[in-house]
């Protein structure tokens, strides 16, 4: 039986770290809002998001059926188009991509 004060112990360390790891950024992020880096990152990283999901989806979409490659190219292309054209709405356009694909997939 582990004693009550190692426990309390344990937990006090594991709320600092989770605290700490969650606040810090945070902290350090304010300084840096008018950063160029930064702003620059805002628009690129959604960017780099979407393609690494994109090149996942070919990757793994090729090797378990080459029959499916047109439909995630399909919904490639419905993500980007909606990115772009609806004020560049990762969640939005993730999403429609995403569901375009699982409705060719189970569909045709």
């Amino acid at each position: 039986m582990l004693e009550p004060g190692y426990v309390v112990g344990v937990l006090v360390i594991i709320f600092a770290i989770t605290f700490a790891l969650r606040a810090v950024p945070f902290a350090i992020l304010e300084p840096l809002r008018e950063s160029r880096f930064v702003l620059t990152m805002a628009i690129w990283m959604p960017v780099g998001v979407l393609a690494v999901l994109a090149a996942s989806t070919f990757r793994s979409t090729a090797g378990a059926d080459p029959g499916n490659l047109l439909k995630a190219a399909i919904a490639t292309v419905v993500t980007a188009v909606v990115h772009l054209t609806c004020g560049r709405r990762t969640l939005l356009s993730v999403g429609l991509g995403t569901v375009t694909y699982v409705l060719l997939v189970n569909l045709f």
